[in-house]
C-alpha cells in the first residue's frame, strides 16, 4: 500500500516510520525544505528513542521517503495522512486549523483515483466536515472519503505506543474506507488489537474526550495534594492507595505541576468550544479552574524545601 503523510512533525514522523516499518511504501511531504532535507541524511529533527533507527532502515529499503513536491506523493497515494500542528490561537483557546485545511486543499489538486483521507492531527470536532468540504470546493469530481484516526501517543514512548496500542479509532462508516483502514493497519490487526471503527465525528471526540479525562486526573489529584497539605496527609500514600484499586489504576494519579503533555494544554482550553459554543454539561469548566489553581501549588512551600537556595535558578519537572 502506498501511504502519503502531510506534515513531518512529532505524528507525521512517527507514523510515517511505523507505517514503513509495517512494509508500506510512505513518502512524507514538508513544505520545510531544511527538514526534509536533513531527513534524507538520515538526521532527525525531534527526539524520540529508536526512531532514528526506524526511518534509516526503512529509507535504505525504499520504503520511507521524504520530499517537499505534493504532486507525485498524492496522486500515487492509496492513504493521505494529514498530520499538520495545530496550535491554540493566542488568547482564545481556539485550535488554529488552518495548517489542516491548506494541506487538505493541497491534497485534493493531486488526488487521482479513490483516495482516503484521513485526519491524524488533534483536531476539533468537525474538522473532517470542513476537510472534506474543503476538498470538494477545489475538486467536486474527486472520489474521496474524509477518515478521522486520532492519534494516542506518548513522547519517549510512541513507537511502542504506536505498534502496540490499546486500541486504534477510526471515524468512518464508509465500507470502502474501513477496508483500506484495515489494510493499512493489517500487521495490528493479526495481533487482535482492538479497532473501533465509529463515526466520523464520533472518533475525533474521543480524542478530545480521552484528553479530558487524563487531564481531570491530574487535576483531582493536585486538589488532593491541597487537601493533604491541609489536614498533614501525604499525598504520595494517598496516590499509591488510590492507584492500588484497579478501578483506578495509578498512571496519570500524581501530583505535580500541572500538565506537561503535549496534547494536554492544547486540548484543555479548546474543549468547552470544540463543537458548538454549549457547554458540556460535565464540570469540564471547573476543572479547568481547579487545574489552573493546582499549577502553582508546588511553589506555595516551594523555597521551604532541602536545599531550596541551590535549585532557585534551576527549572522544575512537569509531571505527565
Amino acid at each position: 500500500m502506498r501511504v502519503a503523510v502531510v506534515g513531518s512533525g512529532y505524528v507525521g514522523l512517527v507514523s510515517g516510520a511505523c507505517f514503513s516499518d509495517f512494509g508500506h511504501v510512505v513518502t512524507c511531504i514538508d513544505t520545510d525544505a531544511a527538514k526534509v532535507a536533513r531527513l534524507k541524511e538520515g538526521g532527525i529533527p525531534i527526539f524520540e528513542p529508536g526512531l532514528d533507527v526506524i526511518v534509516k532502515r526503512n529509507h535504505d529499503a525504499d520504503r520511507l521517503f521524504f520530499t517537499t513536491e505534493f504532486g507525485p506523493a498524492i496522486s500515487g497515494a492509496d492513504v493521505v495522512l494529514i498530520a499538520v500542528g495545530t496550535p491554540s490561537r493566542r488568547g482564545e483557546g481556539l485550535a488554529d486549523v488552518s495548517f489542516v485545511m491548506e494541506a487538505a486543499r493541497q491534497v485534493a489538486r493531486y488526488v487521482d483515483g479513490f483516495t482516503v483521507v484521513v485526519t491524524k492531527s488533534t483536531v476539533p470536532v468537525g474538522t473532517g466536515d470542513e476537510v472534506e468540504a474543503a476538498i470538494r470546493a477545489v475538486r467536486a469530481e474527486s472520489d474521496v472519503v474524509v477518515v478521522s484516526n486520532p492519534e494516542f501517543l506518548r513522547e519517549g514512548a510512541a513507537i511502542e505506543d504506536f505498534k502496540h496500542p490499546d486500541r486504534i479509532v477510526v471515524g468512518t462508516e464508509d465500507e470502502r474506507a474501513q477496508r483500506v483502514m484495515r489494510e493499512l493497519y493489517r500487521p495490528l490487526f493479526i495481533n487482535e488489537t482492538p479497532i473501533l471503527f465509529t463515526g466520523r465525528r464520533t472518533a475525533e471526540l474521543i480524542k478530545y474526550a480521552s484528553n479530558a479525562f487524563l487531564a481531570t486526573k491530574i487535576t483531582f489529584i493536585n486538589e488532593i495534594a491541597d487537601l493533604c497539605e491541609k489536614v498533614g496527609a501525604d499525598v504520595q500514600s494517598v496516590a499509591r492507595g488510590m492507584g492500588l484499586d484497579r478501578r483506578i489504576g495509578p498512571k496519570f494519579c500524581m501530583p505535580g505541576l500541572a500538565m506537561a503533555a503535549r496534547a494536554f494544554p492544547r486540548t484543555r482550553p479548546r474543549w468547552p468550544r470544540s463543537l458548538t459554543s454549549t457547554e458540556p454539561r460535565s464540570g469540564s469548566s471547573r476543572q479547568r479552574s481547579a487545574s489552573t489553581r493546582s499549577a502553582s501549588l508546588p511553589w506555595r512551600n516551594a523555597w521551604s524545601w532541602p536545599a531550596a537556595d541551590r535549585c532557585k535558578a534551576r527549572r522544575s519537572p512537569c509531571w505527565a
